[in-house]
């Protein structure tokens, strides 16, 4: 039984490709470490990444060849097109780099420039130095994170499908965790709430989270440890990705438990025109430096300056542990990056009103089209308030 999520063509027409812009840049080969990428080209679906794993691309027609440890074997053999799976044993004096030396030598790849993928959870700075020892005077190594990474940021109709999937178990997630907010309620049984939706729809474990902050962790940017419980009244940020088939789509709302501050409904409502006018701002052809233009532009005039963020988003797609985010491109002003149809955007409006101790927020994930984008969820930017 096969386990590609992906027809084998698909898989094939990505290798081409990069091996298209490997030629194009000059490049022998490339040396593989970023698990995304071993997905999306060849299916390879597994955590060893946090040992040494790395796939070996030639831009001539020869096979992609895989270094990975004994665990990963089957996994490589029915998850992906892989056929040359090299094994790497641990052992006390164990150096995994000069065995991928040795299947570099036998493509003749000696005295050619190389790309490597650096720009990875994939490869540790320790285990960087075992290939650079390795290879030294060998060949010549390129940073060459981004030849893969520019062809994922742009999905297929068929992952388009997985994103869609994504985006259901996402709204019915926000809901469930909504539904469970109370007084006295753990934060953690909130997330259990919105896992046990994603999970029962058959969808994956997200890479990192859900965020459930509440009271002034309301106004963390990240997740900490320690569950605390509601009061009895209370705001809640919910920030969290719903996964299928690793593909990622992000929701964020910040909900009042209680009655709700005048403050706070102000907040919502800037938040709320912020998200609109960055959503607008999406369009082919622009640089996605403008989306965070839009949104500084919604805040500032508000008064808010102080109180937003730098940055507003970001581009999703299939990830592994630790993160859902999948970047570049983050989307920061300034930023050239051209927005193309097929990209799949998380934007979120933040504030942090420190000197209040509030917080607001609304965040959703958008699939740019050919004329503008597609907002993936369904669910209506209200105020959400809790009364449980």
């Amino acid at each position: 039984m096969s386990g590609l999520h992906f027809s084998r063509a698909e898989h094939e027409q990505r290798i081409a490709r990069a091996r298209a812009a490997l030629s194009h840049e000059g490049l022998a080969a490339l040396l593989i470490f970023s698990p995304e990428s071993h997905f999306y080209l060849t299916g390879y679906d597994s955590v060893g990444y946090v040992f040494f794993q790395c796939a070996v691309l030639t831009t001539d027609a020869g096979p992609v060849t895989l270094l990975t440890r004994r665990p990963d074997l089957q996994q490589a053999r029915t998850t992906s097109i892989i056929t040359d799976i090299r094994i790497w044993l641990n052992s006390v004096d164990v150096n995994p780099a000069e065995e991928l030396k040795t299947i570099l030598a036998e493509r003749g790849l000696a005295g050619t420039k190389i790309g490597i993928e650096l720009d990875t959870f994939g490869l540790t700075g320790v285990n960087w130095e075992l290939v650079r020892k390795a290879l030294e005077g060998w060949c010549v190594l390129v940073d060459a994170s981004h030849i893969v990474r520019r062809l994922r940021v742009v999905k297929s109709p068929a992952e388009i499908f997985y994103v869609r999937r994504a985006a259901e178990l996402a709204d019915a997630s926000l809901l469930a965790m909504y539904k469970r907010i109370g007084p006295s309620v753990l934060e953690s049984q909130i997330a259990a709430a919105g896992l046990d939706v994603i999970l029962a729809g058959g969808g994956d474990t997200p890479p990192a989270g859900p965020l459930v902050n509440s009271g002034l962790r309301a106004l963390y940017g990240r997740s900490v440890c320690g569950p605390q419980h509601l009061g009895q009244t209370d705001q809640v940020t919910l920030e969290f990705a719903a996964t299928y088939h690793r593909y990622n789509v992000c929701l964020m709302r910040t909900i009042v438990l209680g009655s709700p501050l005048p403050a706070h409904r102000r907040m919502f409502e800037v938040t709320r025109d912020a998200i609109q006018c960055m959503t607008e701002s999406v369009s082919p052809g622009r640089a996605i430096g403008g989306i965070d233009d839009a949104h500084r532009r919604a805040f500032d005039s508000a008064g808010f300056q102080v109180h937003r963020y730098s940055a507003c988003g970001y581009s999703l797609g299939a990830t592994y542990r630790p993160s859902w985010m999948d970047v570049p491109p983050m989307i920061f002003s300034g930023n050239p990056t051209l927005i193309e149809p097929g990209m799949v955007l998380f934007l979120h409006a933040i504030l942090s009103d420190v000197d209040r101790g509030l917080a607001m927020s609304v965040g959703h994930t958008v699939l740019v089209t050919d004329d503008g984008c597609e907002v993936l969820s369904k669910l209506p930017l209200e105020f959400l308030i809790s009364t449980d």
